[in-house]
């Protein structure tokens, strides 16, 4: 028998549920059973390959800790994956056991959800463990609470080795008739060249860049009014309001609607380049109607309340936006 622990609380010292999972995990192994570990927060940057672990199991454990409000964001993304990505066929079969402890409020609700979020999934849930601590020391030398956790590992022992099972849920019957994963169905050697593809930076890059022109393009078309091609037009404003911040130094890429290309912005302690550049490499990106710009450098809005209104849309490092208003301080109120 295999059985995987998937942890999707954040590993904090005297988390009552990493202590619970050391005595189920005991407990499995005396009874001869093949357990894994997973813990999610060391799996962040490929959360959506986890599901891959499934493959060969009898059952899991999905165990958390509700520290404020529900179950987690980590187990949120694991859930999320399985659904995207994970084999349904093999969920079907997999026996789930939820585990959650608390040491604020919210146990028995987010044991509900793992059970409710499994049985959607098309999996098999048994029955849970919660509870809510308040002092870590009492709950480790109670023998009535370590009897207890001893006992709920033996009943999943049990449920996976006698493939019981329970009533249907009304969950399963949702996911059959209405919800539906969209799977994108290619052979393994298309699987090999798309990877390929997407961790090539080159031609991720050209690809952006392809992209954003033909996007200028079409919103030209759609105008009517043609792409300005060759003014400097904002360069000589921003120049004029350049304020240096000590030890600030970004980048930043202003696609402005009607221009050619965007503005990139090479910001240091000591100077500035600004022109009009076809750039992948800036750490802030910003896309804005050409109103916009034309507003801010009159003083009348400014890039952060430009923000705020959805008037600028930015990707990247957006806690530099704010610095904008502080090295081009075009609203006197600011810095001026």
């Amino acid at each position: 028998m295999k059985v995987a622990i998937y942890y999707g609380g954040r590993g904090v010292i005297n988390d009552p549920t990493l202590f619970v999972l050391e005595k189920m995990q005991t407990v499995l192994d005396e009874l001869n059973v093949t357990v894994s570990r997973y813990n999610i927060y060391e799996h962040k940057q490929e959360i959506s390959t986890l599901p891959q672990t499934l493959a060969d199991v009898d059952g899991i454990i999905l165990a958390t800790t509700v520290e404020w409000n529900g179950i987690g964001g980590y187990m949120h993304q694991f859930l999320d994956a399985c659904w995207f990505y994970g084999n349904k066929e093999k969920i079907s079969s997999i026996y789930m056991q939820p585990v959650v402890m608390s040491t604020t409020y919210g146990e028995r609700e987010g044991m509900m959800a793992l059970e409710s979020a499994w049985e959607i999934l098309g999996g098999l849930p048994c029955a849970g463990l919660c509870g809510y601590v308040e002092d870590m020391p009492e709950f480790r030398s109670n023998e009535t609470y370590l009897d207890y956790i001893d006992k709920k590992a033996q009943d999943f022992y049990r449920t996976i080795s006698r493939r019981l099972t329970g009533l249907p849920a009304s969950n399963q019957a949702v996911t059959r008739k209405v919800l539906r994963t969209q799977q994108i169905s290619m052979t393994p050697q298309e699987s090999e060249i798309a990877s390929e593809i997407a961790s090539d930076d080159n031609k991720v890059r050209k690809q952006k860049a392809d992209v954003l022109e033909l996007s200028r393009m079409y919103q030209s078309m759609l105008s009517g009014a043609p792409l300005d091609e060759g003014t400097n037009e904002f360069i000589s404003d921003l120049n004029k309001r350049f304020r240096p911040q000590k030890d600030f130094e970004t980048t930043y890429l202003l696609d402005i609607q009607g221009k050619a290309k965007p503005l990139y912005i090479d910001v240091t302690p000591v100077g500035m380049v600004c022109e009009y550049a076809d750039r992948e490499d800036a750490e802030v990106f910003l896309q804005m109607d050409r109103d916009v710009m034309i507003e801010i450098v009159a003083g009348r809005k400014t890039f952060q309340r430009s923000f705020a209104t959805g008037e600028l849309v930015a990707r990247g490092n957006i806690m530099n936006i704010r610095m904008l208003d502080e090295i081009f301080p075009f609203d006197e109120s600011i810095g001026g």
